[in-house]
């Protein structure tokens, strides 16, 4: 019994077990495959709900289709490009966009650099200070613009500082030189809270010995702020043109409570227009049109601004 039993336990250790290569390459392997399991319910989801969708949109751009209709889209060319490029309703509605963000952009970012310098600084407060600059960002911006739709009421706040200073009482939604400015105004103040956290994060990341070196060479205050917080600040200051480019021309909730696109179209941005065309006209394939050219519009106003601010070609 013990004779053929050394045999067989003599062959059984002689047996070569996995070397360490293998065993890293499966052990990458299941790696891999957890890494995909756990990426996938994502995955899945910016599939459905975001790469499905844009590509529809696109079909039913070059598509007749309304909802109301039986018989599905109807492909017809071009003919919702040429259309919407023949409309001056949608070529205003660009032109009211672009002074939206004109407004709106250049005031954010230098009041909110202006505010994240001043409470980068430590005292008594500053804590309260920075959450208070930033509860705006955090309510909902139609709940915001209710707000603001009674300020800006014949009986609300601004009229009534104006009456204190027995100044007549303006109609600030209802005019057409004072409408969309009276909208950017409370966009601004929405934006100032997002912006001013991130120059703030960027501004504490700047090494703290730049500026003691250069206080050591003489540098005043404005050349410290050029010559330092500035260059620091330059791909915080990037990001934060871009994604303001971005929302801000695709204004909608605040022209749809504040003004309802008027008066007379002076409020009508493109992204609201786009909400008129396809639930209120029921016409989707023209509707998918400006949405497309709305991106288009988006994607180049941000690559100037990038490129601008960068002093070079971006790839």
């Amino acid at each position: 019994m013990t004779q053929t039993s050394l045999p067989a336990l003599g062959r059984a250790s002689a047996r070569p077990s996995a070397s360490p290569p293998v065993r890293r390459k499966r052990y990458g392997k299941r790696l891999a495959i957890t890494g995909m399991l756990f990426v996938l319910p994502a995955a899945l989801y910016v599939c459905i709900f975001h790469l499905i969708p844009v590509v529809y949109g696109l079909v039913l751009s070059f598509s007749d289709y309304s909802p109301l209709s039986r018989s599905g889209p109807d492909f017809i060319g071009p003919e919702n490009y040429l259309q919407i490029f023949s409309d001056p309703t949608f070529g205003n509605s660009l032109i009211v966009t672009g002074k939206y963000v004109l407004m709106v952009l250049p005031v954010t970012v230098v009041l909110a650099l202006v505010l994240a310098v001043l409470v980068n600084r430590p005292f008594r407060g500053v804590g309260l200070v920075r959450s208070a600059l930033y509860i705006p960002h955090i309510v909902a911006l139609t709940a915001v613009s209710m707000i603001w739709l009674w300020m800006y009421s014949s009986h609300g706040l601004f009229n009534e500082i104006l009456a204190f200073f027995q100044i007549p009482e303006q109609n600030w939604l209802l005019d057409q030189d004072t409408a969309l400015p009276a909208v950017a105004a409370m966009r601004i103040w929405k934006a100032l809270g997002s912006n001013m956290v991130l120059l703030l994060a960027g501004l504490q990341s700047i090494p703290r010995e730049l500026y003691e070196a250069a206080r050591i060479d003489g540098a005043g205050k404005w050349n410290l702020f050029r010559h330092i917080t500035l260059p620091g600040l330059k791909p915080i200051l990037v990001y934060v043109v871009a994604m303001d480019i971005i929302f801000i021309s695709q204004g909608f909730a605040e022209i749809f409570v504040l003004t309802g696109g008027g008066p007379l179209g002076s409020t009508t941005t493109t992204n609201y227009l786009i909400y008129t065309e396809a639930f209120q006209y029921n016409r989707m394939g023209s509707a998918s049109a400006m949405a497309f050219v709305l991106f288009a519009f988006i994607a180049a106003a941000s690559l100037l601004a990038v490129r601008g601010m960068l002093g070079r070609k971006t790839s």
